[in-house]
């Protein structure tokens, strides 16, 4: 298969692409570059995009594959916000302070708290390699919990609570129970195997992997 730069700072979104690709045969090695100007856009492909083409001239070959995945949170009471602006916010209030901004939305029917608290992880992964750019898309429905919970994680894992999965992988309706489930413990609090098979990188990474041809 194929050695895999993955242009990021974050060793967990490292550990996270390695727990999906080493089993396809796939070698993830960390590329850090310092520089990289994230571009003033509201869509996280064109994100994404800019970035490989910052980062291509300092890959050890010009085939070299380089992947990079952006991600937001989009938190559906604030018109989408932080969004491709996660990580800023989560560098300027943090998670304390987004459980700030929606320190009003709280019920004792946790059907309608999922609903008020309504929010979804997005991400884009997009890799280039000697024929061009692959994109693939995921995203995590859940919600934003009324208070901080787990110590693993990164960014605001310690205050998102995926929805449960049916047998099939897919988010149920919010509020719903499913099969699969965290039993209401945010992405901090699960081990990185049970957050994998809720993740949003992960699904982005699985669409993106699915484009490969095989022979590769």
């Amino acid at each position: 298969m194929a050695r895999i730069h993955f242009l990021t700072s974050n060793q967990g979104k490292v550990r996270e692409a390695a727990l999906h690709l080493e089993p396809l045969g796939h070698d993830v090695l960390q590329l850090h570059v310092e520089g990289i100007v994230e571009p003033q856009s509201d869509d996280l492909e064109a994100v994404a995009r800019s970035k490989i083409e910052q980062a291509k001239t300092h890959l050890p070959s010009k085939d070299a594959w380089i992947l990079v995945e952006d991600a937001g949170l989009f938190v559906r009471s604030l018109d989408g916000f932080p969004g491709v602006y996660s990580a800023h916010a989560l560098n300027t209030i943090g998670c304390a302070g987004l459980l700030r901004l929606l320190s009003h939305l709280q019920s004792k029917d946790l059907r309608v708290e999922a609903g008020l608290r309504e929010a979804e992880f997005r991400a884009v992964a997009c890799l280039r390699t000697p024929e061009g750019v692959l994109v693939g898309h995921g995203r995590c429905p859940g919600r934003i919990a009324a208070t901080q919970d787990g110590e693993g994680g990164f960014g605001f894992d310690p205050i998102f609570i995926p929805r449960d999965l049916d047998l099939a992988g897919q988010p149920v309706e919010a509020g719903e129970n499913g099969e699969i489930s965290t039993h209401g413990r945010t992405f901090a609090a699960v081990e990185p195997a049970t957050k994998d098979v809720f993740s949003h990188r992960a699904r982005a990474l699985k669409d993106l992997f699915a484009q490969v041809p095989s022979e590769r």
